[in-house]
């Protein structure tokens, strides 16, 4: 769960603004925009509140300097801000799981760095049946999903890579009507006959209360994240993983669980 290699920003010299996606892994009108000063002091902000201080090599770090750059070579104001961070905001978010802490940051609904980090955790006994206490469940990991990529449009391979879970989770391969893969498939389906990102159904709509969808449940493991993620993967025009998606959330779920053991 990463936020992928950074592409190398463009030299101030050539008159080009940093984008967004010359540094980080974006999409859409995002990846376009130039980063802006005030950008960059919204993300300073939203850190120091969850970290205490502005993190060292963190997405903040990176915008303030793009800005930085874009600023010394007259692109932009010292108090412009582009229009998507202005209206849809930037945040940084986390999500607590036995031992560790799950941290997103993103602008636009975008996420541009996503961290696990250690919390300490008292002793638990082990729980008769499939799940162990203090193990990170599939469930969890697609209700992690709900919030980390919440406002992304389900598309095809989002629907795979939730089936993909679902049958890891529940051990049978019947597609259950108006479970999590029915509606995800349901969902991509509808979002391919519409334009309007507005009008598109989203991940969070589908996956917030995913444990409470499945009929059943089990620790995620690295078999089970293999198998997400081949699916998602198989069902991607560009063959890559979304940053915080479901094959990300699986993963991430499947590695602090060997960290448990």
């Amino acid at each position: 769960m990463s936020q992928g290699k950074p592409r190398r920003p463009q030299a101030a010299e050539q008159e080009v603004p940093v984008k967004y996606g010359d540094i980080f892994n974006v999409s859409d009108e995002l990846a376009d925009k130039p980063v802006k000063p005030e950008d960059a002091s919204m993300m300073q902000t939203a850190e120091s509140t969850i970290f205490g201080k502005t993190k060292k090599g963190g997405p903040a770090s990176a915008m303030q300097s793009a800005a930085n750059q874009n600023e010394r070579a007259g692109l932009v104001g010292h108090h412009d801000v582009t229009d998507i961070a202005g209206e849809q905001g930037v945040s940084v978010t986390e999500i607590d799981v036995p031992g560790s802490r799950i941290i997103t940051e993103a602008v636009g609904g975008q996420v541009v760095g996503q961290y696990v980090e250690p919390t300490p955790v008292a002793p638990t006994v082990a729980a008769v049946g499939a799940v162990q206490q203090g193990s990170i469940t599939i469930g969890e990991a697609l209700e992690a999903t709900s919030q980390t990529a919440s406002d992304k449009p389900v598309d095809q391979s989002d629907a795979a890579a939730i089936q993909a879970a679902e049958v890891r989770a529940t051990g049978s391969n019947i597609i259950i009507p108006g479970g999590l893969a029915a509606s995800a498939q349901s969902a991509a389906a509808h979002n391919e006959s519409v334009y309007r990102y507005e009008d598109k159904i989203k991940l969070g709509a589908v996956l917030t209360g995913a444990t409470r969808k499945l009929a059943a449940d089990k620790a995620a493991t690295r078999q089970d994240a293999e198998g997400v993620v081949s699916a998602e993967l198989r069902n991607n025009p560009n063959v890559a993983m979304h940053p915080g998606g479901v094959a990300a959330s699986v993963v991430a779920a499947a590695r602090l669980n060997e960290n448990i053991r």
